[in-house]
């Protein structure tokens, strides 16, 4: 399942939009028993690096209302909630959720990709802002990758 829905539930838990990290972490792994404490820890890491939490203070702060979120009565994450994507598995799962088939969105980026003689990640950004998909945070992860 996503990671906004699995970020969403501790807070919904304490009904509050900022947690003590260590309070994020006991939610996760002590209540919920779906983590490790290392792999909650690292669960915030990914949520930040996404923008969906920001770190102050030692508290995490929801960047999103929590409240928003639907959260399926039977919900519990597995585990490739703690992969992070790359830009471009973002960037496909971004044209994916504002309609665009896979394949088809697959099919565009690497045409744009052979014709440009550009990255996967930079062909991914010009198409899916061809189909006007909101790609902004993916598209500076993937800049930061390309000037490394």
């Amino acid at each position: 399942m996503s990671l906004d829905v699995t970020v969403a539930v501790p807070f919904r838990q304490h009904g509050s939009t900022r947690l003590g990290e260590g309070e994020f972490v006991v939610a996760l792994s002590l209540d919920r028993d779906w983590f490790s404490p290392d792999q909650a820890k690292r669960l915030i890491d990914l949520a930040a690096g996404r923008g969906l939490v920001e770190r102050d203070d030692g508290e995490v702060v929801a960047t999103f209302d929590p409240a928003e979120v639907r959260i399926p009565e039977e919900f519990e994450p597995d585990a490739s909630v703690l992969r992070e994507q790359s830009a471009f598995e973002q960037i496909l799962d971004a044209c994916v959720a504002a309609g665009i088939e896979k394949q088809a969105a697959v099919a565009g980026i690497n045409e744009r990709q052979s014709r440009l003689g550009v990255t996967a990640e930079a062909a991914a950004v010009l198409f899916a802002r061809a189909n006007e998909v909101n790609v902004d945070d993916a598209a500076e992860k993937a800049k930061r990758s390309l000037a490394e």
